[in-house]
């Protein structure tokens, strides 16, 4: 006789020390003990007698377990043990679980993030866990085909940050390479993306170039009101035109302003991590202009560790908006010139506006990597003297443009 559901669901247990057993039919029923009502089936396989577990109410109805127990019956008929099919079953799903695209991935950057640097190692978590993580990130990576990954790149590409679309599908790339070698996929679907996505065209720094409008440019940096510590972050990205990173984090133990010298260290550069492991620190002379604004800088600053700390935080340095925002505030936007414009300021006017200095030697100083025989040496102290003269005539010639001077190329002695 079948169970009623007004009888399951008000039942109670006797207080046998066994629980209490309601048969339902076709070998199921139900059990009834002091912790809950648990839905159990006995069936014979290969002359043994077993028993399935098939869930517990009310999570399983009677319809449910019912039906569980057809596709048991089922399977007897077919010659397969239910209770094997069962735990095969749960066995994948875990195995799924512990292999998900998260999960994989996750394993993959703490496999990569030693030889990483600490900054790419950073970007390329926090990125996965903006726009990937959330869309597969619970899905089995051996189950994810092409048009998924490209649905949730479509979604980042409809942001407008076509870069980071492209540079997702290179990660999740990283992934499924990672998933093949460990055996959790077979296929790497992001290789069967390319083209897929929509191109993207790098956009240079914009940064001011023309003589003229470089002079109105230092004029409108004296006549700046901001703080102290940002008007020579300002000044200084001019004279030094080293990445905007590393000025905003310039700690003063870095300077020897007897020598005239800025000494980064290699961990700090823009480089690979065994190359900031074994490369030598970026030396970055410093002309007159640079001394005097760095010396009357040091009193108000010099407490501490950062030349340019944080207007709230002073034992962190400058945020890396502020150079921007200052220059937004002097009506200069993000399409006319920018922090990172100062490098391709100096690059351009070094190579159009200073006649003999070498190419490699402004390369150098922009920390760019160095081909030729000679290319790493203008690194090293034994070139400090025609480093430094480059950069005191390019401050001088800063100087004359900010003051309106007659602009006319100028010819170094390098």
């Amino acid at each position: 006789m079948a169970l009623a559901d007004t009888f399951v669901r008000t039942v109670k247990h006797t207080g046998a020390p066994a629980g209490d057993k309601y048969a339902d039919g076709g070998g199921m029923y139900l059990l009834v003990k002091s912790g809950g009502k648990y839905w159990r089936m006995d069936y014979r396989f290969a002359g043994k007698r077993k028993t399935l577990a098939m869930g517990t109410y009310p999570e399983v109805s009677i319809v449910k377990a019912r039906k569980r127990r057809e596709a048991a019956r089922e399977l007897l008929a077919e010659g397969v043990d239910p209770g094997a099919a069962k735990a095969e079953d749960r066995q994948a799903k875990m195995t799924a679980a512990a292999n998900t695209f998260e999960t994989v991935a996750r394993e993959f950057h703490a496999l990569k993030t030693p030889g990483w640097s600490e900054g790419h190692a950073s970007k390329w978590i926090r990125m996965n866990e903006l726009y990937v993580f959330p869309c597969l990130g619970a899905l089995p990576l051996a189950s994810i085909k092409a048009p998924t990954l490209l649905a949730a790149l479509r979604k980042v590409e409809k942001k407008g940050i076509l870069s980071t679309a492209s540079d997702l599908q290179s990660m999740a790339g990283q992934v499924f390479r990672y998933g093949i070698q460990t055996g959790r996929c077979e296929v790497n679907p992001a290789a069967d993306l390319k083209g897929a996505l929509t191109p993207h065209v790098a956009k240079h720094f914009a940064a001011i170039l023309d003589p003229i409008e470089v002079g109105a440019l230092l004029r409108a940096i004296d006549g700046y009101t901001g703080r102290t510590a940002t008007v020579a972050a300002l000044k200084l990205s001019a004279l030094f035109f080293q990445r905007p990173g590393n000025i905003r984090a310039m700690q003063w133990d870095w300077i020897d302003l007897d020598q005239k010298m800025l000494t980064i260290p290699a961990k700090q550069m823009k480089s690979k991590k065994r190359e900031k492991e074994n490369s030598r620190p970026h030396l970055v002379p410093l002309a007159t202009q640079a001394v005097e604004i760095l010396r009357n800088l040091r009193p108000l600053t010099g407490h501490g560790r950062y030349v340019f700390p944080g207007a709230r935080e002073s034992k962190k340095p400058m945020s890396d908006g502020t150079v921007n925002a200052a220059l937004r505030r002097l009506d200069y936007g993000n399409d006319e010139h920018v922090a990172h414009g100062f490098r391709a300021m100096a690059r351009t006017m070094m190579a159009e506006q200073m006649i003999g200095i070498d190419p490699q030697m402004v390369e150098a100083q922009l920390a760019h990597g160095k081909s030729g025989p000679l290319g790493s040496a203008y690194d090293r102290a034994e070139y400090q003297k025609q480093r430094q003269q480059m950069m005191q005539t390019w401050a001088d010639y800063l100087d004359k443009l900010r003051i309106g001077a007659d602009v006319i190329p100028i010819r170094t002695g390098t």
